[in-house]
């Protein structure tokens, strides 16, 4: 990989969209690359992206032995973009909550913007992509919900640099272009 293009690391956690988001990236003529979520903070900035997204996966973050990342890699200044499992895993290591979500959410779903950097421009209702048992329910300190659904009160939320979304913008493209130039 080389550190003269700009990269975007894609830290897999074994999400069936994983490739899909490589895909969307390199479709928006920026090179990605899949990568372990093992990775530590050094190996980050040894490798210098110039953004890093958190995929989905099949597990929760709330049981023992769930992956993780090195959280000292939230402090590189790196833009990050978490993508269903990734956002929770955000608002897990940052100071947020998760929680179940009894009946789980599967398919289209109607999201609110609240507003934020993220979805800036965006229509305020639109339709996303879910797939997910578990959500964000209260996000960590200097964070601000972006958006909302019926059953995710946290469809998207953000910090300076670091965002989450509960949705996956990988399978709905309409919108994705503006998601990820506003992001990062």
């Amino acid at each position: 990989m080389s550190t003269d293009t700009p990269t975007v690391l894609v830290f897999d956690f074994g999400a069936q969209y994983a490739q899909l988001i490589a895909r969307r990236i390199r479709e928006a003529n920026v090179y990605s690359e899949i990568v372990s979520h093992k990775l530590t903070a050094q190996q980050i900035q040894e490798i210098r992206p110039a953004g890093i997204i958190l995929s989905g996966g099949p597990k929760s973050v709330r049981v023992e032995g769930a992956p993780i990342i090195d959280p000292n890699i939230y402090d590189l200044g790196i833009p990050i973009l978490g993508i269903c499992y990734g956002a929770q895993l955000i608002a897990k290591q940052l100071g947020g909550t998760v929680s179940q979500f009894d009946a789980g959410e599967y398919g289209r779903t109607n999201m609110v913007v609240a507003g934020g950097r993220l979805l800036e421009g965006q229509p305020e209702e639109q339709s996303v992509w879910m797939s997910h048992f578990d959500c964000v329910t209260t996000v960590p300190d200097n964070f601000t919900v972006s958006a909302s659904t019926e059953h995710a009160p946290v469809a998207a939320f953000e910090s300076e640099g670091i965002y989450g979304v509960q949705y996956h913008p990988e399978v709905l493209t309409h919108h994705m272009d503006k998601t990820h130039s506003n992001g990062g």
